[in-house]
């Protein structure tokens, strides 16, 4: 009786010893789930061991063999024995399901898990709006995040902001976002019947800072201890599912926030050729989850495939043409993306922007790559030119008495023409100044203090490298008053200046233009009517009419 209590107590100590262990580490109950099979593993070996240590201490250690059959001892020894031939065999199982999962035996499939389609820049990527550009980067964004914080003297004793800053598009616009989170384990218990009451939204094109407070606080995120915890909660919804390690906080566009969920789908063997297979969107207030196929995601979520995933779909589809061998000794035809990547908004998505070069390692790019977060859509670009790294430095050298760092670069499409655009940072990460390199031409470089200087020193440079753009041709046409009117020596030429009234720009006439000077002719209040080109700053007479 009592060697059978034991046995109850033991057995009772297990279970609750394995259910402590899934309850942390929450394993998706999934062949294709290595946690689970360390978690059997691990489960048995450590039965199996707890087996033969109890044996050894026990007061009876000699087998003995009775008439009618063997001493219970012996039969514990045969557990034990078994239980870690079991664990090993499952080792062995493990250990060659990763082998034949593994690009070594599976090139040609590993190479086609991603369709890259060719296309042309100039038809793809339109002429570039100011208005749309996301000028700052993570650390950027999460410099204004925790000052706009440090402002909300309500909330910052309790609560800190979350490093997630996830970059999506609200309404055309792009934007980080992220929740805050408990300022300790002891916050938490004092607020987590309300939930956490806010969010950080940046603007990424104006810098505007928002903390959007909620009518309900957030009551699943990763900041939560027990089963309101994001990964706990899905994990007990579906225990099957195999989820991706990073899970993406959004806001739909209303404002309300979303938990975006994505489910690990393995196309070769068991553990192999991980993609996307089904996304779980997660209501972050009230923990309701829908569940969708890759294919029917709702259109305003932007964050399904991880930048890192896509840009290691890339790498299979460039470096393994020629198969697994040839990737690591030949290198024949191979190709990958650059170290590091950034994201420009396009067509309602958020595309993760690599360059692509030769696995050789050199300074130049054979073209860049565009991936779509949302469906996993990649174009390539065939475009020569400097790699990202190399523009950096070419930007950095323009400013170097500063001593300014350069983020890394954003795709534009500048007059036609494929420009890396950066912002350059100070020692304390703040921006004060951008930076635009020529793709194919990186010493083609031009700064300035705000977005519209550094574009028109751009505009310039490339004007007297005979680049002009088709907008640059449209002149623009206006009828107005003269406010008032005077002469400028400029390089020893004569300009006239001039103001209309109800107008800010301020007008320049090139007195060395014979078809201009006429504009000698007209006083302060006579009505003109001039065509002109705002290029330039002064904005730059055309024609008089």
């Amino acid at each position: 009786m009592k060697k059978a209590g034991k046995r109850i107590l033991i057995t009772i100590a297990l279970l609750l010893i394995a259910f402590v262990y899934y309850y942390v580490t929450i394993p998706a109950i999934n062949i294709h789930s290595v946690g689970t099979w360390w978690f059997l593993i691990g489960g048995i070996a450590a039965i199996s061991i707890l087996s033969m240590v109890r044996r050894i201490f026990e007061e009876h250690q000699t087998v003995e063999i009775k008439k009618g059959g063997i001493n219970l001892d012996v039969k514990a020894g045969l557990v034990t024995k078994a239980g870690l031939c079991i664990a090993a065999i499952l080792l062995v199982v493990l250990a060659i399901g990763a082998l034949l999962s593994s690009p070594i035996i599976n090139a040609k499939k590993y190479q086609k898990l991603m369709d890259v389609q060719e296309r042309d820049f100039a038809k793809d990527i339109s002429q570039v709006d100011y208005n749309t550009i996301p000028i700052l980067d993570k650390d950027s964004a999460a410099l204004l995040g925790n000052r706009k914080m440090g402002s909300m003297v309500d909330m910052v004793s309790q609560f800190e902001v979350s490093g997630d800053y996830s970059q999506i598009n609200v309404n055309n616009k792009p934007v980080r976002v992220t929740p805050l989170v408990y300022a300790s384990p002891i916050k938490w218990l004092t607020n987590q019947s309300k939930g956490i009451p806010a969010y950080i939204k940046i603007d990424m094109a104006t810098q505007d800072t928002e903390c959007v407070k909620l009518e309900q606080g957030i009551k699943y995120s990763k900041a939560e201890y027990l089963n309101r915890n994001i990964y706990r909660h899905l994990r007990f919804r579906y225990p099957t599912y195999i989820f991706t390690d990073q899970i993406f906080f959004e806001i739909d566009e209303q404002g309300t926030p979303f938990w975006i969920c994505p489910v690990k789908k393995f196309n070769v063997g068991l553990f192999g050729g991980e993609t996307i297979g089904r996304v779980v969107i997660c209501n972050a207030v009230n923990g309701e989850c829908t569940d969708y196929e890759i294919q029917d995601v709702p259109q305003w979520v932007d964050k399904v495939y991880q930048a890192e995933l896509l840009m290691n779909l890339y790498d299979y589809s460039g470096t393994l043409k020629h198969g697994f061998f040839n990737s690591i000794l030949g290198q024949k035809d191979c190709l990958k993306t650059t170290n590091g990547y950034n994201y420009i908004a396009l067509e309602d998505d958020v595309w993760v922007y690599s360059g692509v070069t030769s696995v050789s390692g050199d300074q130049s790019n054979v073209g860049f790559v565009l991936m779509n977060q949302r469906t996993m859509e990649t174009r390539f670009y065939k475009i020569e030119g400097a790699t990202e790294e190399s523009a950096m430095s070419s930007a950095e050298g323009q400013v170097q008495n500063l001593g300014y760092q350069a983020t890394f670069p954003l795709l534009l499409n500048i007059s036609g023409e494929p420009t890396y655009f950066m912002a350059l940072k100070d020692d304390a990460g703040l921006v004060k100044m951008y930076g635009m390199v020529n793709i194919q031409k990186y010493q083609w470089v031009a700064t300035g203090d705000t977005i519209r200087e550094c574009e028109k020193a751009y505009s310039k440079l490339l004007k007297n490298n005979g680049i002009t753009s088709p907008v640059d041709q449209e002149h623009k046409t206006v009828t107005g008053k003269i406010k008032n009117l005077f002469p400028v020596n400029i390089e020893s030429n004569t300009h006239i200046y001039f103001a209309l009234e109800g107008k800010e720009e301020i007008f320049d006439v090139d007195m060395t233009n014979t078809d201009l000077l006429e504009i000698v002719k007209y006083q302060s209040g006579d009505t003109i009517e001039i065509t002109y080109s705002d290029e330039d700053e002064p904005a730059r007479v055309i024609e008089i009419k």
